[in-house]
């Protein structure tokens, strides 16, 4: 039976296959180059093409989709389509708002529970796409250990950015929700998320890309709320992600959150979720607390990932290290009240698994590779289904 494969080449160095001058490779298959990509038209093809070619990721489906939000009443007043634009009081217009919004990529090996994941606080989802030094990110590695890939833009930002409560100046910054002001903050987010004391230093032992081309980067991949962070929006459009996840695939999935993502992973429901992968939340949720209950009923297994610098490596004068030092205490604290009332919870303290210099990004950085195959040896643990 002839299936059309979609192929994505990931990796310029494919001399040995002959890709980029479409000649007939040593296993007798022919491939027309097309920008970047090849159309294979029988399946057997593409699965010997990925056996010889380790480096590349064959996709049999990828798009985008939004879930979850709402829609304004219409302003009053009928709308005039004649006048269209130029009708600034919108009489009669609604508004589709505070929805998620989600890219996804399907391997052509789909033999894994997919993947959901959440961003942090002034992220989107590519920084699970890309690092600032132009290396894979955690998507391409985990779709080649055979997960499809669920990359979300929470509502209020990136691409699900529209939003009611935005302000005058189309954007309001987490940084100063109060007042309402834009206010920078590059070298905050490099002190306090521990990649070094001031920018563009690095921690020694540092696997934060260096130099400046990929500093410059990484402060780009930044974008601001759209509108206020609002746990209930947030966790209502995550909900809406996993349920369609579930409807697309018939799995659940595996729920992988970041920084201030964690917290509304803490705040899901957990009916479409097979296993929870919080990356450095500033805190666990307290013993006993509807968050610590909710995620215990689940029934899932549960890991914490932290990074290094800090547990007594970080430097003391620092605010920012005794903060990350008490997050990793709470974590473990959880897990151990966890574990003993029936749940499944492992605290990672990289440096205690042999892999040091993480920052908070740890998915950007030089070995977020090795740190993706922690990741995926404890999913294969957990015999997760």
């Amino acid at each position: 039976m002839k299936k059309k494969i979609l192929v994505k080449i990931l990796m310029i160095s494919l001399l040995s296959v002959n890709l980029l001058t479409a000649c007939s490779v040593s296993q007798n298959i022919s491939s027309q180059v097309v920008e970047k990509q090849v159309e294979l038209t029988d399946a057997e093809i593409a699965e010997r093409f990925i056996a010889n070619n380790k480096n590349l990721i064959i996709l049999k489906d990828q798009g985008v989709f939004a879930s979850g939000g709402t829609v304004t009443e219409p302003v009053e007043g009928e709308y005039d389509y004649t006048k269209n634009w130029q009708d600034t009081t919108r009489k009669g217009t609604t508004a589709h708002v505070d929805h998620a919004n989600t890219f996804y990529q399907i391997p052509y090996n789909d033999t894994e529970l997919p993947m959901v994941f959440l961003h942090g606080y002034g992220q989107s989802r590519i920084g699970w796409q890309a690092t600032p030094d132009g290396r894979d990110g955690w998507a391409d590695m985990f779709l080649r250990y055979g997960h499809p890939v669920y990359l979300v833009d929470q509502p209020r930002r990136g691409e699900a950015g529209n939003t009611t409560t935005m302000t005058k100046d189309g954007f309001l910054d987490a940084w100063a929700e109060d007042s309402k002001e834009y206010k920078p903050g590059d070298q905050a987010w490099y002190t306090h998320f521990r990649i070094g004391r001031v920018a563009p230093e690095r921690y020694e032992g540092s696997q934060f890309p260096s130099g400046s081309d990929a500093q410059n980067q990484f402060f780009r991949f930044m974008t601001p709320n759209t509108g206020s962070f609002d746990v209930t929006v947030m966790k209502d459009g995550l909900n809406a992600v996993l349920s369609d996840v579930r409807n697309k695939t018939g799995k659940k999935s595996i729920y992988v959150t970041h920084s201030q993502g964690c917290t509304v992973g803490f705040n899901t429901d957990y009916k479409d979720v097979a296993a929870l992968i919080f990356i450095e939340p500033g805190g666990a949720p307290a013993v006993d607390s509807d968050e610590y209950k909710r995620i215990l009923d689940a029934k899932v297994p549960v890991a914490f990932y932290y990074g290094d610098y800090m547990e007594g490596k970080g430097p003391d004068e620092i605010d920012s290290t005794h903060f990350w030092q008490n997050s990793v205490n709470g974590a473990k604290e959880f897990a151990e009240a966890f574990n003993a009332a029936g749940g499944d919870c492992t605290v990672f303290f990289l440096p205690d698994e042999g892999i040091t210099g993480n920052s908070h990004f740890m998915f950007e950085e030089m070995n977020n590779d090795v740190i993706a195959e922690h990741i995926e040896n404890w999913i294969k643990s957990k015999n997760i289904k």
